[in-house]
């Protein structure tokens, strides 16, 4: 069975400019979540997109002529990743004529900002209110292997969150924007539903148990694998490259100057772990025809990641 890289190829290897690669991601990579788990209550956002034929005519004119879609996109090294996956979305909204507001802030009378809506779409009889976010966690289970994997197993890379308390922050918290007292005075109509469009990739130590079922989960998310520094080290990889934070989005493809073989590899990693903990996000790559793209992914992580990782469920109480 192909995998996602595999399918994402075959359809978009067209496609040169990276950000209309990216926004090729965006809008038909599966979504991270199940639309019928009875955890999100029907909550799940659906892009309507145009006709296949119409969506890769408009992405090839995008992709010849990328001036006025790189403008929108404020795109610059610092960009936040979230943010640039949100512009992406916003680019094609706006161009379908359906997105009344981006990043609507809602104020207090002089006091702290209470929200902000991610997206505001015009919809028969009101607003949309739509939240997005584009996550890679990693799947930890701990110890104690008899537990089934949930949320909470899914560790961001940098060990600062997990799935399972970012979608209570989304569905909790963000989603309930509309019904707070300011956000209804200053909207011009009401808004009829608040949903979430969860994008992004899980990465997983193992290709066995690791890959089963988890409640809430879409079976066909955008998947890959994390190794420890020592453990990739130690292995023999022809063709690899180091995705900068705004390439995490769609499966990569370059030039073969551009890839890097094992030696160098191995090189580039030991200088960045001497000085910077963060994971590094290693795409391998495979040569189609002299280009080169990518075959599966992963995170690199540091090799005191998984103690590191282990004593915060500890402290967190994250293990049930």
């Amino acid at each position: 069975m192909d995998n996602f890289q595999s399918l994402f190829h075959q359809e978009w290897q067209h496609l040169q400019d990276p950000h209309v690669r990216a926004l090729a991601w965006i809008l038909t990579s599966p979504g991270m979540l199940a639309k019928e788990s009875v955890l999100w209550n029907k909550q799940i956002a659906t892009l309507v997109l145009p006709g296949a034929e119409k969506l890769h005519a408009w992405l090839s004119e995008l992709d010849q002529s990328p001036a006025l879609f790189h403008e929108a996109l404020a795109i610059h090294k610092h960009r936040r990743l979230g943010h640039y996956a949100e512009n992406l979305l916003a680019f094609f909204l706006n161009q379908q004529g359906i997105l009344y507001a981006h990043g609507m802030q809602v104020h207090a009378d002089r006091a702290a900002t209470i929200g902000e809506f991610d997206f505001l779409l015009d919809h028969p009889g009101g607003l949309l209110h739509w939240e997005i976010a584009t996550k890679f966690y990693l799947l930890e289970r701990g110890p104690d292997l008899r537990h089934s994997a949930n949320l909470y197993d899914y560790l961001g890379p940098n060990l600062a969150d997990t799935l399972g308390a970012k979608m209570e922050k989304i569905f909790q918290q963000q989603m309930l924007l509309s019904q707070h007292p300011v956000a209804k005075k200053m909207l011009p109509s009401a808004v009829i539903a608040a949903q979430a469009l969860i994008k992004g990739w899980l990465f997983y130590r193992q290709t066995t148990d690791d890959l089963s079922a988890v409640e809430g989960l879409a079976q066909d998310h955008c998947r890959g694998y994390w190794w420890p520094l020592a453990e990739i080290m130690q292995k023999e990889i022809p063709y690899a490259l180091v995705l900068p934070r705004l390439q995490w989005l769609a499966p990569a493809q370059t030039t073969a100057d551009k890839v890097l073989d094992t030696a160098a590899l191995g090189q580039i990693l030991s200088r960045h772990f001497l000085h910077d903990t963060s994971p590094v996000m290693l795409a391998v790559m495979r040569n189609n025809g002299g280009v080169m793209q990518e075959d599966y992914r992963g995170m690199v992580v540091p090799d005191d990641w998984l103690a590191r990782a282990r004593a915060l469920r500890h402290q967190r109480n994250f293990i049930t």
